[in-house]
């Protein structure tokens, strides 16, 4: 049985119409060809009875794909449970039913076969059957790819670019390829003209570039963000256009911050794309140093103020003892002596209420230390009283 165009007229055409004939690919998808040599003579003997022999086939069908669905569930299973992990089981779970309507389904071609309809009836439920199929391993396909995708991230042993970060990315290229290639067996067992076909997509695709190019840069942009990873969802980021908050979201159009007034920003990710971003939590840690600017007057002992600084640090429950906080002197002033207290904190959205708490508790230790916090203040000095006038 051949999935084919049948020429209109067996007359020979002319040269103009040879030109623009289309040839079709032939699929052989004749279940009767597969048949062992041994096999042949009890199928035509029985080709003499069709509903019982279509009967037969589609019982035997059915046991075989049993078998075979038990066979591998056995085996799969033996070598699943040399490991921890609950995915692999659920990914033997998944390819169990489209082996057996593997199986299944194509007996009941050969069954289709054996009825001995028209060519047309029975060259259609073929195409109808092998198309259920081919349907049938889409849709475990899809299942089966996010499945393997976990398990290759979650193994020590996979590839280092298969990352939290990057599994959406790969997820969306396995559905595309999967999708793409079911649609042109889908178009090969149907006997659709795919030269046709691609040179309309071809046109089609140039308006609808032009219609949705931002569209486009914002998909193509995504694609970047998520392969090169300039932040994850949870990361603290701050935009050069002064957005600033914890990524929630980051899909192929776009990128959902939540900023400290709990409003969530959307950012087109072509624009962020080629925005200068600074990562908070960027780094080989997630630690974040603040730093905490103190000014005190003139003739004030250094030493001192560097040890009340540091000690007045280690009594913050939120202040990290390592890496260990630092004071240091920074300027010379204009009416003060500059310095810093340098301390870590472990998440970045803690920055401004550790600032409050460490300025409030510097102020309290310094007033009991009776050091001065120098402020703008004035001096006047009179040189000369005038007279008061003489009474008369």
């Amino acid at each position: 049985m051949y999935f084919a165009e049948e020429p209109a007229d067996s007359k020979p055409a002319d040269d103009n119409k040879d030109q623009e004939a289309v040839i079709v690919e032939e699929v052989d998808i004749s279940v009767a060809e597969w048949l062992p040599e041994s096999i042949k003579p009890y199928w035509d003997g029985l080709l003499d009875h069709p509903l019982i022999l279509a009967g037969i086939i589609i019982v035997i069908g059915f046991v075989i794909g049993k078998l075979v669905q038990f066979v591998f569930t056995f085996v799969a299973n033996r070598l699943a449970g040399k490991t921890q992990s609950r995915l692999d089981d659920q990914l033997i779970e998944l390819l169990r039913k489209p082996i057996f309507t593997t199986v299944f389904y194509l007996t009941l071609m050969l069954a289709t076969e054996a009825l001995q309809i028209s060519e047309s009836v029975t060259q259609f439920i073929s195409r109808l059957i092998f198309s259920l199929l081919i349907l049938s391993w889409l849709m475990a396909g899809l299942r089966a790819g996010s499945l393997l995708l976990k398990i290759i991230e979650r193994s020590k042993r996979g590839p280092t670019i298969i990352e939290p970060r990057t599994l959406p990315l790969f997820d969306i290229l396995i559905k595309l390829v999967l999708i793409g290639a079911a649609s042109y067996s889908l178009l090969l067992v149907w006997g659709v003209n795919l030269a046709a076909w691609l040179a309309s997509a071809g046109i089609i695709g140039i308006a609808v570039g032009f219609a949705a190019k931002d569209t486009l840069a914002n998909l193509f942009s995504g694609i970047f963000i998520i392969a090169d990873s300039p932040y994850k969802i949870g990361d603290y980021i701050q935009l050069d256009t002064g957005e600033r908050g914890q990524v929630t979201h980051v899909g192929l159009r776009s990128t959902r911050i939540l900023t400290r007034d709990d409003v969530e920003v959307t950012i087109p990710n072509a624009v962020i794309g080629n925005a200068k971003i600074l990562n908070e939590s960027g780094g080989p840690s997630e630690k974040s140093r603040i730093r905490i600017r103190v000014g005190v007057a003139y003739g004030t002992d250094v030493d001192q103020v560097c040890e009340l600084l540091v000690r007045v640090a280690h009594g913050h429950d939120s202040v990290c003892k390592d890496p260990e906080p630092r004071a240091r002197m920074r300027a010379f002033g204009a009416s003060s002596l500059d310095f810093d207290l340098l301390c870590w904190i472990d998440r970045p959205e803690q920055r401004g209420l550790i600032s409050h708490e460490m300025f409030m508790d510097i102020y309290k230790a310094m007033k009991r230390e009776g050091i001065e916090i120098p402020y703008n203040k004035q001096d006047l000095y009179i040189k000369e009283l005038p007279t008061p006038p003489q009474p008369e």
